[in-house]
């Protein structure tokens, strides 16, 4: 069975966790908050292909310490999907240290609609044994020009079409024109 590791994985990426389950993975949840990763274990349609992760990303040493035990029960990563808010490099680092190089990994970087802006180097400093992929999520214009943030079903329908086609960039919603950001 293929373990992935989802970032995130109790809110706007719920559904992707769920997909994933459901599509035969073992599923290792990072989310902070113990409400909402019940709310996961309680829609998961087989608990024992889950393993929830309650650990703040930032809190470095207990972030690292959590991946090495999931992967020392469930097997090393296969694919991770990763919401990390802010371009914070010792979180990539932690990553890093408790992801094993003896074998490819493929990464989904979920980056928020402002990263169209910014230079990220995120991807510069991956190993090379971590296929980078990257998701945008960017925004909805309406009809009468009026815009919206994406929905977080439309937000996991994007992630799940990247991943079901292999796309190393997917653009969820739209980024132009700029202004109209909601």
């Amino acid at each position: 069975m293929k373990h992935c590791l989802i970032i995130g994985g109790t809110g706007m990426l719920k559904d992707v966790s769920l997909w994933l389950i459901k599509q035969r993975y073992h599923v290792s949840v990072i989310g902070r908050q113990q409400e909402k990763m019940q709310v996961l274990m309680n829609n998961a349609d087989n608990i024992s292909q889950l393993t929830p992760l309650i650990v703040d990303y930032t809190n470095y040493s207990r972030f690292t310490t959590a991946l090495i035990e999931s992967q020392q029960t469930n097997g090393s990563f296969d694919c991770i999907i990763a919401w990390i808010h802010g371009s914070d490099k010792r979180v990539w680092e932690s990553l890093i240290q408790a992801t094993p190089n003896t074998k490819n990994v493929i990464l989904y970087h979920i980056k928020g609609s402002s990263s169209y802006l910014q230079d990220d180097q995120t991807r510069n400093f991956m190993p090379t044994n971590i296929i980078y992929h990257e998701v945008k999520l960017g925004f909805v214009v309406e009809a009468n020009n009026s815009s919206r943030w994406l929905t977080n079903d439309e937000i996991a329908q994007g992630i799940i079409e990247a991943i079901n086609q292999g796309l190393t960039e997917k653009h969820v919603g739209v980024f132009e024109p700029w202004n109209l950001r909601p």
